[in-house]
């Protein structure tokens, strides 16, 4: 191995898969060979089993299903708003003087924070759940898209005005183009951080949701069921960060180039 030499696509593959066995290995040996005790780390085929009773006795596929929709729902929210306001704080520096130390002071307060305050305005339906995610990515995209906007190459600028380009048409056709896959990594950074946000909606206030069967498993001690709620998200954005750079990779073709 050299610093910053790339690998292939099989051996990145089989090298992910390799930690995948061994981690799950030295799981298997921690908890069967009685190292650690089940009450507190239940092992892999109890947490297949109790995984198992959920999905078929308890309804499970409607909880991964809500929260999956809070997560969509919040998330494409805050999302529409951010970076289009992103955009406008990178590209014109009035706006960015105008509303970056506000965006800067607010992305600092946890969304956990906000949670008995949204639960007053909102309850505890659905909105309130919304909400925690959009005030948790909301701030963090627009400072981030804002940023990236901000880097466009000053190069690309000179030479697009000295070919007699205008504002509008800089922006579309040079601006955008070249920030757009940055946004994109943004938006799927941003997503793993909406899963825990929804997650904490759910502990407090929710009677459906992954967070809600987590909660309620811990009363019971059952860490076999809470052990496969949490590899049940892994599996979800393991699989949405896939087909997150496979979309940026078609979307954003020259992205590579660079």
């Amino acid at each position: 191995m050299k610093p910053l030499q790339p690998v292939s696509a099989g051996a990145r593959v089989g090298l992910g898969i390799t930690f995948f066995v061994l981690f799950f290995a030295a799981w298997a040996a921690a908890t069967l060979g009685g190292f650690v005790s089940k009450t507190f780390l239940a092992d892999p085929l109890t947490m297949l089993r109790d995984g198992t009773t959920l999905l078929v006795e308890h309804g499970f596929a409607h909880d991964i299903g809500m929260t999956m929709w809070r997560v969509v729902g919040g998330f494409l929210l805050a999302a529409v708003l951010a970076v289009p306001l992103g955009l406008a704080m990178g590209a014109y520096k009035a706006i960015e003087a105008l509303l970056e130390p506000f965006v800067s002071f607010a992305r600092y307060l946890p969304a956990s924070a906000f949670i008995p305050l949204l639960i007053l305005w909102a309850g505890i339906g659905e909105l309130q759940k919304l909400l925690v995610i959009f005030i948790g990515s909301f701030f963090q995209l627009v400072l981030m898209v804002a940023v990236v906007v901000g880097n466009t190459r000053r190069d690309l600028v000179e030479a697009a005005y000295t070919l007699g380009t205008s504002d509008r048409t800089l922006l579309t056709r040079v601006v955008l183009p070249n920030a757009a896959p940055e946004i994109a990594e943004i938006l799927r950074l941003v997503l793993g951080w909406a899963w825990t946000y929804v997650i904490v909606a759910e502990l407090i206030g929710s009677s459906s949701g992954i967070g809600h069967m987590i909660i309620d498993s811990q009363a019971l001690l059952a860490t076999g069921q809470m052990i496969f709620g949490i590899i049940v998200i892994g599996l979800i954005g393991l699989v949405t960060d896939f087909a997150f750079k496979a979309a940026n990779r078609r979307l954003f073709p020259w992205a590579a180039l660079r």
